[in-house]
């Protein structure tokens, strides 16, 4: 939309909903590069010099809904890349969602294209490659959540994560992000909290299960509780990866913040999230937005 990924190969997305023949099984091709390159030779993996979180754009607060968006599944190989990225059926009912998708995309091929590029005759070892799944998780008259995962090799011990989540207004037109849901510094600030009070109860309990001398695990602890307190910080740019969690009715119980691998945690451990529910967000987001939370 992942975590507990320690020591495993992280499989792109597109494997699991793409069901051309042919996609699968240049995903097929992709999946078997990949698994042979997530760790370094002494079992450690180290951090991309350059981060999907970095390289890829938060989703746009207005996006052009002007004319009709045609997404269309994309699938490529050649001897020094494979691209596989997919979407899910009907969202170009929502032009400038849609758009944001393909934009999101393009970024990401964009920059697998000048890796390739920089390789001029060369052929890589193992090819580069682009894996992208876009999946539609809520729609409703209120909200339309998509999530976006994969990743993006080119070279090293493993493929950067690629990890969004975009919230669509369709009443409005437009994104809702989180810059805009929570504006107020006092606000973040009660939210970082929480979702750090998550965070570090949750490794600290799977650190306290691991067969770790006292001073070991002391240090392990202050060395998770140092990357936390980074990644969660009291700004919205900490936290513009989010999902709705809705009732029957489609109100909005909880927010569930999303963390790319290396944002709270080790590349690892995967992608992390925490819930803040309704209760807690209410008094927090700006009135235009309060009539999607329910209310107790």
């Amino acid at each position: 939309m992942l975590s507990e990924n320690q020591g495993k190969c992280m499989e792109p997305a597109p494997r699991r909903i793409l069901t051309a023949s042919l996609l699968s099984l240049a995903v097929t091709v992709v999946l078997l590069a990949g698994c042979g390159r997530q760790g370094d030779a002494d079992g450690t993996a180290q951090a991309p010099a350059s981060s999907a979180e970095s390289a890829l754009p938060a989703p746009v607060a207005e996006a052009p809904a002007d004319a009709p968006v045609a997404l269309t599944d994309v699938i490529e190989t050649s001897g020094q890349a494979v691209v596989g990225i997919s979407y899910p059926a009907g969202l170009d009912r929502y032009p400038g969602l849609a758009k944001a998708l393909q934009d999101y995309a393009a970024v990401a091929r964009g920059e697998l294209q000048q890796a390739v590029d920089g390789l001029g005759n060369d052929k890589p070892s193992m090819p580069y490659e682009l894996s992208l799944a876009f999946e539609k998780q809520l729609e409703t008259a209120d909200l339309v959540v998509v999530k976006a995962e994969g990743s993006r090799y080119t070279g090293g011990a493993h493929g950067e994560p690629l990890v969004a989540r975009f919230v669509w207004l369709p009443q409005q037109g437009r994104m809702l992000t989180a810059d805009e849901l929570v504006a107020d510094a006092k606000g973040w600030k009660a939210i970082s909290d929480h979702v750090a009070d998550q965070l570090r109860e949750r490794v600290a309990t799977r650190l306290s299960s691991e067969d770790m001398e006292p001073g070991e695990l002391q240090e392990s602890l202050r060395s998770a509780s140092r990357m936390i307190a980074d990644g969660t910080g009291a700004k919205a740019d900490n936290f513009r990866q989010f999902e709705p969690l809705t009732d029957a009715s489609g109100k909005v119980t909880a927010l569930r913040f999303v963390f790319p691998p290396y944002q709270v945690g080790p590349y690892s451990e995967g992608t992390q999230t925490a819930d803040v529910p309704a209760a807690v967000l209410a008094p927090l987001v700006a009135p235009e937005y309060a009539p999607l939370f329910a209310h107790s």
